[in-house]
């Protein structure tokens, strides 16, 4: 009940929080849904699509604006993202290029799996934070401005502050139990009390204003080897970490390799390991493989759960990169769609069993995880980048003196992490091409639920002719070891005629409404009419759209 309440009550919050925000945010901009030929930032938080805008306007390209927000993002979102957390980012240049930055947490070269492999969150699940690599290495490789131009927002919400949406307060407050077990988190995250911020309250960082600014002055190496590092391995090792100078000192933002496929006549680009792209690009192509109509709903529901679930099998099965050109070619698509029951004659899809641990775990904290934010500038360039710290809060540490919080990593939480590597995720940040251009970019934040909310939406559009609006309110399906989840929303909604429906077919039926649980996109498509970029952010969140007023 508390969360639906929640949901029912989250925009038109939002929109009295946002008119008690610093005056540089025109509201009349910010909206779910824009269009325009400037350019178009869609992000999870108003604060962030703001800082987006402000670089485009004044003179920066979408990698500019990608590094801003996010930054920014870390400031105003910590529940979902930071920089002390992890990231993907896929860009599309001007040159009609395509490249991958991957800034994944990485594990100290002295970590013991066996002897953490049940921890949930603190000291001990914290692996080397990728994010401020990431970000600086794109501005430095793709970026027009400097890097204190595009940190100037974040450091300005940090330092003067800004009201807390409701949204974030209600994650913040339902793991505040936990976030007093930490003095870091707790002065950072709670009041004098020991109670959880609350929505409009105002919010100043001055501590994390300190370590941006430190960023934006000295480069990301303050970060890995200067005063940051000390105080970061001083406090995590004191605390039974395993964090080291040496780990921090030698991380690397890596280039990804992307991988690519097609879905009917649109081209499909995304990111090899560590991110989710093949199963993303697999889903897709074995839905494509599979004789059903898609017309119809049922159907098409039918049709999607096969094509995830059959996808999800090859997880654990990424490792090389033959393995990334096997598990997106279109022969092994259709080795996939075989074993469905559209293709092998079985009556009904109870004889279709989840294979035990090839549908990954949903976390329980269903409001948690991840960021992502889409943004297209003038001249066409896009980035599409994700970043996370994990469940709701990452490892609920913050060190005392910096304010920002760490990812969960370790622990398993994303499975056993080897010393030194990089463990898998599903962020899958996707650009889909038509007629060999940009035509609709894309990524996800929902945990397990990234890969399948982007089969859907991408079905939606180029299958039923939706809008990018109407396929982000359409409800959506997902794959669970039990059987078939069905998304409950507001107006067109599965029913329990439908759970009827799946019921007979052998399924076990799971009907569910909450914030945010089947994924949040944001995105852009290209009106391939007008020549306009439209951008839309998800319905089931407090993010926005907006686009640059351009001389």
């Amino acid at each position: 009940m508390r969360a639906l309440i929640f949901l029912t009550i989250i925009f038109v919050v939002s929109c009295t929080q946002l008119a008690h925000q610093t005056d540089d945010i025109r509201q009349g901009q910010q909206q779910k849904v824009v269009r325009s030929k400037n350019g178009v930032v869609t992000t999870a938080h108003p604060l962030a699509t703001n800082a987006g805008i402000e670089i485009l306007e004044s003179g920066g390209n979408a990698m500019d604006a990608a590094v801003a927000a996010a930054f920014t993002l870390s400031v105003v979102e910590p529940s979902m993202s930071g920089i002390g957390g992890r990231a993907q980012i896929l860009i599309y240049t001007v040159d009609k290029e395509v490249h991958g930055i991957d800034a994944t947490t990485q594990a100290p070269a002295y970590y013991e799996f066996d002897d953490t492999a049940g921890v949930e969150y603190g000291y001990q699940t914290i692996a080397v934070p990728g994010v401020v690599k990431g970000l600086t290495d794109g501005l430095k490789d793709f970026g027009s401005l400097t890097l204190e131009q595009v940190m100037e927002p974040a450091i300005g919400y940090a330092q003067n502050g800004f009201a807390l949406l409701p949204g974030e307060a209600y994650r913040q407050e339902s793991v505040k139990d936990i976030l007093n077990e930490f003095t870091g988190t707790r002065q950072y995250y709670m009041n004098e009390d020991s109670t959880a911020k609350h929505a409009g309250q105002w919010i100043i960082q001055s501590d994390l204003a300190r370590v941006l600014k430190s960023i934006s002055e000295k480069g990301p190496d303050v970060f890995y080897k200067g005063w940051i590092a000390q105080s970061m391995v001083a406090d995590i090792r004191e605390n039974g970490g395993f964090l080291t100078l040496k780990s921090l000192s030698d991380y690397k933002a890596e280039r990804s390799h992307i991988v690519d496929g097609s879905y009917r006549s649109y081209g499909l680009k995304a990111l090899w390991l560590p991110a989710y792209g093949a199963i993303t690009i697999e889903a897709l192509q074995i839905l494509e493989a599979l004789p059903v109509n898609l017309n119809e709903n049922r159907a098409w529901a039918r049709a999607v759960y096969h094509a995830i679930k059959s996808a999800y099998l090859d997880k654990k099965e990424q490792k090389t990169l033959d393995d990334a050109e096997r598990f997106t070619s279109k022969s092994w698509a259709k080795k996939r769609a075989a074993g469905t029951p559209f293709m092998n004659g079985s009556v009904n899809d109870a004889s279709s069993k989840v294979i035990k641990d090839s549908i990954p775990r949903v976390q329980k904290d269903s409001d948690g995880h991840t960021s992502h934010l889409t943004i297209v500038d003038k001249n066409g360039m896009i980035v599409s980048l994700t970043q996370t710290i994990g469940p709701t809060m990452g490892s609920k540490v913050a060190t005392p003196g910096l304010g920002f919080l760490y990812a969960q990593t370790m622990g398993g939480y994303l499975g056993k992490v080897e010393p030194n590597l990089r463990v898998p995720s599903h962020i899958s940040p996707i650009i889909v091409f038509k007629n060999d251009k940009p035509f609709l970019a894309m990524g996800a934040a929902g945990g397990s639920r990234i890969p399948s909310s982007i089969v859907n939406v991408i079905s939606r559009i180029i299958d039923h002719d939706l809008s990018l609006e109407e396929a982000l309110n359409s409800p959506r399906v997902h794959p669970i070891e039990e059987g078939i989840s069905l998304e409950v929303v507001d107006k067109v909604s599965w029913n329990n005629n439908d759970s009827t429906y799946f019921s007979k077919l052998g399924y076990t039926v799971e009907m569910k409404r909450l914030p945010g649980q089947f994924g949040r996109i944001h995105a852009v498509i290209l009106d391939t009419l007008t020549g306009e970029w439209i951008g839309c952010a998800d319905p089931d969140w407090e993010g926005t759209s907006a686009f640059p007023i351009l001389e």
